[in-house]
């Protein structure tokens, strides 16, 4: 692929593993001290000098529960960035690959979301992620947006300090301290790494369109949990607790898994499941009990 890629947030969660799957003389690595998505300016110096072909826009704004009462910060990012990114694409006449989430939907239905199901979202979080794919949708007709689910990588999420779901459980048990997971909450957690390759591989199929991108299969935020210290060879008692006791200022879907559908049907295999994804990441990490 002789072309060059833009990678917003490379400095990310996400980001910094699409840096690591696109060739060197392909990407354009853009960190957040080098363009901020919410200033349209900030947007067009970054893009219009480099020319890329393809810009991953990974930045985000996913403090979910702070999303509830700072709404407007979420919107500046997630909406209002998404906007601008594809406005500028759109000018450089640039493919928009728009990174979104499993929180546009509601977590009613029971059974894996395909993308053909409508969005309900129930979070200030949620609204903000589906007004960005909408933004790409109408601004820039040459868009791929992903929605993927459970993000863990080996740079963690700079929303969240750096951190993820896996490191959490591994420093609570670190500290010995209780653990305490939901179990009647359902996802498809995710592995960046294997994101990353997956949308390096759709971008080559130059089929635009909405696209759902996990690892395979299903679990519980227990079910998760317990495979984290299972195969980090950690003997620790995990507390079940429902949803409604786990106290969080925003709503969570209580089922988000994605079917991911449309790659089936541009001919893409399907990404490898959650649980030989999840030991791969603990090996990287240096966690995973031989």
């Amino acid at each position: 692929m002789n072309l060059k890629i833009a990678i917003i947030g490379a400095d990310g969660q996400l980001g910094t593993d699409l840096v690591k799957v696109i060739p060197k003389e392909n990407r354009i690595p853009l960190t957040i001290k080098e363009i901020d998505v919410a200033d349209i300016l900030s947007v067009k110096k970054a893009l219009t000098k480099s020319k890329p072909d393809i810009i991953i826009n990974t930045a985000a704004y996913n403090r979910v529960d702070e999303s509830e009462d700072q709404d407007l910060e979420a919107y500046k990012v997630n909406a209002h960035g998404a906007k601008n990114v594809a406005i500028v694409s759109r000018e450089i006449d640039a493919i928009t690959v728009h990174i979104s989430t499993d929180y546009v939907f509601s977590g009613d239905k029971g059974s894996p979301y395909k993308e053909e199901d409508i969005p309900d979202p129930r979070t200030s979080y949620g609204i903000s992620k589906l007004a960005g794919e909408q933004f790409v949708k109408y601004l820039n007709p040459k868009h791929y947006i992903v929605r993927t689910c459970g993000l863990y990588g080996v740079a963690g999420c700079m929303g969240k300090g750096g951190g993820n779901f896996v490191e959490s459980m591994l420093n609570l048990a670190k500290k010995g301290q209780p653990v305490k997971v939901v179990a009647d909450e359902f996802v498809g957690p995710t592995y960046t790494l294997d994101l990353a390759g997956k949308i390096l591989e759709l971008i080559g199929t130059g089929k635009f369109g909405l696209y759902h991108i996990t690892n395979g299969g299903s679990c519980s935020w227990l079910e998760f949990a317990s495979a984290i210290f299972e195969f980090s060879g950690i003997d620790i008692k995990v507390e079940k607790i429902t949803a409604s006791e786990y106290k969080s200022k925003a709503h969570r879907p209580e089922y988000s898994v994605l079917d991911n559908a449309n790659l089936k049907k541009i001919g893409l295999a399907s990404m490898r499941p959650w649980r030989d994804a999840l030991k791969a990441y603990l090996l990287e990490k240096g966690s995973l009990k031989a």
